[in-house]
């Protein structure tokens, strides 16, 4: 029987990370949404980034940023010892970036779906600005939100370039379902390759096919 091991990882990283992507992209997608302030359009084009540019860039921009000598994974080498590079922590973190702008689109535009008399009117009757968001942003906008996060969450699973730069490719370490793949064409072990190939590309139809049923009743309720 081929090794799933692969699988569970990729499993593990991509839900860790989609649950990043989301508190972040949740947030950045409400104040975008909700604020308008000098350079929003720049932060806009800045978190949506990573959805066009090429992983091995995108990859190298993480090295920068958290590698041993970058200039945060320098601070937390020196002063924690802490490195991400080649671990399945870094792999999370290279899978959140490049799953984040998915989720952050689609949040804003659930949050600007969500028309502005509804939060007014609850702020008139003495809510405070978090009880506004909780009780009447998020619970309007949460249909978009799902869906964002199903992307998100496929995306994460399918990352290769950006996971490969940041955490390699160590068997039963880093070595994602993606890389599983690829390693296993080169070796010729078709068996393995098929088997995750046809799981992922199950659960990613699977994925769509939710999201689409979602924005369908999105549009249904309108």
């Amino acid at each position: 029987m081929p090794d799933l091991t692969p699988l569970w990882l990729t499993l593990r990283i991509a839900a860790c990370a989609t649950l990043l992507a989301f508190v972040f992209g949740v947030g950045f997608a409400w104040l975008t949404a909700r604020f308008s302030f000098w350079g929003r359009d720049v932060l806009d084009a800045v978190l949506t980034l990573p959805l066009v540019m090429p992983p091995t860039v995108l990859g190298y921009y993480l090295i920068v940023v958290w590698g041993r000598n970058g200039w945060l994974g320098g601070w937390l080498n020196a002063h924690f010892g802490i490195s991400l590079m080649f671990t399945w922590q870094g792999a999370v973190l290279a899978a959140t970036t490049v799953a984040f702008p998915l989720l952050f689109k689609s949040a804003r535009a659930a949050f600007e779906g969500v028309s502005s008399e509804y939060e007014q009117a609850a702020r008139i009757l003495g809510d405070t600005e978090l009880r506004v968001f909780f009780r009447i942003t998020l619970p309007l906008a949460a249909r978009g939100l799902l869906a964002g996060t199903m992307l998100a969450f496929a995306r994460a699973m399918g990352d290769f370039g950006a996971t490969l730069m940041v955490a390699g490719n160590i068997e039963g370490k880093t070595q994602t379902a993606a890389l599983a793949v690829f390693d296993a064409v080169q070796a010729g072990d078709y068996s393995l390759a098929n088997t995750l190939v046809v799981i992922m590309s199950v659960v990613c139809v699977t994925i769509l096919v939710m999201t689409n049923k979602l924005a369908n009743r999105g549009r249904a309720g309108r």
